[in-house]
């Protein structure tokens, strides 16, 4: 049975990853959570979902932990008609757990939360004039992400560490780059990060650490009745 509320991620559901922080914030019972590439093969997800050249890349989550690259235009597709899937069983809440940037997609009578369109404004009326460093998965997003986060009061600077490698040591090193460079706000911003990588860099770095997923779930949460 669906419930009103629903969390779509690119990858597969459920995301075990990030399932304890959403939880946290979204009821379980009131929640279903669907993935794109749910019941897809290997060889399905590659044939659809591979990215073109040039194309703009997003990263995901297979159930196995596996890290997986996804070509953008056929991901928004894909999503599209998730959501249209969505609304047509009655759901009336969508949380999109990706924080990659789409130009169309929609919904007809449900409400789309779509972590793009939302955390950049809050990130700036959060930080105001201060200098604000972003980590991002892969180097291929920065050009987007810098698009994405072009109307924050100075421009942002940028460091690489993806959250499904486990490695700490790469992440720290990223997030104490983007503090040499004078950034005094941290964002973590791509769903697989969680928790734990948050405390681990707030563990080292003398700024704060924000995670773009716990801004979500708080908002989100507020949607539940």
């Amino acid at each position: 049975m669906m419930t009103p509320f629903a969390t779509l991620t690119i990858g597969q559901a459920p995301r075990s990853d990030i399932m304890p922080l959403l939880m946290e914030y979204l009821p379980e019972e009131s929640v279903t959570h669907i993935g794109l590439l749910d019941a897809m093969t290997a060889e399905e997800i590659e044939l659809r979902y591979s990215p073109e050249e040039g194309e703009p890349v997003l990263v995901s989550r297979l159930l196995d932990g596996t890290q997986i690259a996804l070509g953008s235009r056929s991901v928004e597709q894909g999503l599209q008609e998730k959501i249209d899937w969505l609304e047509a069983l009655g759901c009336e809440t969508i949380l999109l757990l990706c924080t990659g940037v789409f130009e169309s997609l929609r919904a007809q009578n449900a409400m789309l939360l779509e972590p793009d369109r939302i955390i950049p404004p809050l990130i700036r009326a959060i930080v105001g004039t201060h200098q604000v460093g972003i980590v991002v998965p892969i180097e291929s997003q920065i050009a987007e992400q810098a698009i994405k986060w072009s109307k924050l009061p100075k421009a942002p600077c940028f460091a690489v560490a993806s959250p499904y490698l486990a490695d700490e040591a790469k992440l720290t090193a990223a997030a104490l780059s983007l503090e040499e460079q004078g950034a005094q706000v941290v964002v973590l911003d791509c769903i697989g990060y969680h928790r734990q990588h948050s405390d681990l860099l707030q563990s080292k770095l003398g700024i704060p650490v924000l995670l773009s997923n716990v801004l979500v779930a708080k908002l989100a949460a507020e949607l539940i009745v």
